[in-house]
């Protein structure tokens, strides 16, 4: 791959192709969140079945809620930078369009307004799952979105359970270039 294959934050992908991998990536971290909640650890509860570690159970399922909550913000961005109005995204909700409207276009606006620089991105962050969070690997899907694809084409790929059909590229494929 030439160093004008990769793109940069802004491009070669169109927005609303940046917009479905930031979904994409908001749904991967919410897969590995609730995958990792499934088991029961084998220490986890004292023989006469209650908890050793009060709280551990809920905080994963917060983190959970905190993933799944970031996954539905980004897939209304999507829709939105796609073309979809206010009045569809309300009608998918079963919400009016004024309560979508309210409740996505901050995360609309900071779409918008472009990826964040490296550094901005692995600035200072709140709490794990907050809002405003931000990690290393929003940076790098702003620095470098074709590996950041390739690296979820290779999770999707490891975790396929039987599913057909998904190609060797079942996120990069799908990324429309600008033209």
């Amino acid at each position: 791959m030439t160093e004008g294959d990769k793109g940069t934050a802004a491009g070669p992908y169109t927005d609303a192709a940046r917009a479905r991998l930031v979904a994409a990536y908001e749904a991967c971290e919410l897969a590995e969140l609730a995958r990792a909640a499934v088991p029961i650890g084998e220490h986890e509860l004292h023989p006469d079945g209650t908890v050793r570690s009060p709280g551990s159970v809920l905080a994963d399922a917060a983190r959970v809620l905190r993933a799944a909550q970031r996954f539905f913000e980004a897939a209304a961005v999507f829709e939105r930078v796609g073309g979809a109005d206010w009045e569809r995204v309300g009608d998918v909700l079963g919400v009016p369009a004024h309560s979508a409207r309210a409740r996505f276009t901050t995360a609309e606006d900071r779409f918008r307004r472009g990826p964040l620089s490296p550094a901005e991105a692995t600035g200072p962050t709140g709490p794990a799952g907050s809002p405003g969070e931000l990690s290393w690997w929003r940076a790098y899907m702003a620095r470098e979105p074709l590996e950041a694809a390739l690296d979820l084409d290779d999770w999707v790929l490891r975790h396929q359970d039987g599913d057909s059909g998904l190609g060797s590229a079942p996120v990069s494929g799908g990324l429309a270039r600008k033209r």
